[in-house]
């Protein structure tokens, strides 16, 4: 972990581990049906679910009959996902080196983990020579606040009131791989076939118990918006709760609180032969 990134992802998801279940679960769990179907996922493939937090794409896949093993780069979130699923292999990792033979696998998929990582390019290279050939790679990234009305509240009421000059590590920007142009061309680049390459925006409602929750989640069990806020004044960051409070007391429903949150899922495969 040479790169400051690295070590400032790392650091916090060893820090807030424990708190995902309860923050993100709901949120990041239903991509996954939709990331194993564009991996095309089924019975007897032998999947690697890489930056796997808590291991729940690995879990669906085994679910499925798939044979699954998991790779994470917090030990921490590696106890958490055996002890979530005895029956999963689970391993400490790192996605932009993976310790594993070429051609092991006939999918690798990652929910969301791509734009924790320093080179997500590497993670795509890496992905592509553990895989056989016609192998195929899913991942899932955020849609912009433009085309996902969750991530408008809160990167409204932060860019409304934040100091956003606040001396993080430079990482892949939050809200990268949104156009399908760049994926192909990023993905064929990592070895994959271009014309294989699909994008898909979905879109699930996030059902939380009160209009806080969104605010206290990004707060408390994430990692560089939780960077972002730790450094407001106490004022700031009443603001930024009260405006984020606001944007969601209308989306009650019987009550909960339903709030559309949008991500893409991309996908290509490896030429048949190499």
């Amino acid at each position: 972990m040479s790169d400051a990134f690295t070590r400032f992802e790392h650091d916090g998801w060893e820090r807030v581990a424990g708190r995902y279940e309860a923050a993100w679960s709901s949120l990041t769990r239903p991509f996954v049906a939709p990331l194993l179907d564009a991996a095309r996922v089924g019975p007897g493939d032998r999947v690697l679910d890489v930056a796997c937090g808590p291991g729940y794409a690995a879990g669906c896949a085994i679910d499925r009959g798939a044979r699954a093993i998991a790779v994470d780069f917090s030990a921490e979130m590696v106890r958490l996902a055996r002890a979530r699923r005895p029956d999963l292999d689970v391993r400490v990792g790192d996605a932009q080196a993976l310790d594993l033979p070429p051609g092991a696998f006939d999918a690798v998929v990652m929910n969301f983990g791509a734009l924790h990582l320093a080179d997500p390019g590497a993670a795509f290279r890496e992905a592509a020579r553990v895989l056989v050939p016609g192998g195929h790679l899913a991942f899932t990234v955020w849609a912009d606040p433009n085309r996902s009305p969750g991530a408008a509240i809160v990167d409204a009421a932060i860019r409304a009131h934040a100091d956003m000059r606040v001396p993080l590590p430079p990482g892949p920007p939050c809200f990268a791989y949104q156009r399908p142009a760049d994926c192909r061309r990023i993905l064929e680049r990592a070895g994959f076939d271009r014309a294989s390459v699909t994008f898909r925006t979905e879109t699930v409602a996030w059902r939380v118990p009160s209009p806080e929750f969104v605010f206290e989640a990004e707060r408390d069990a994430g990692v560089r918006t939780a960077a972002l806020l730790a450094a407001q004044t106490p004022r700031v960051i009443a603001s930024i709760r009260s405006d984020i409070r606001t944007a969601v007391a209308p989306l009650a429903r019987g009550g909960a609180y339903e709030i559309p949150f949008a991500a893409h899922v991309i996908a290509a495969s490896l030429p048949a032969a190499r």
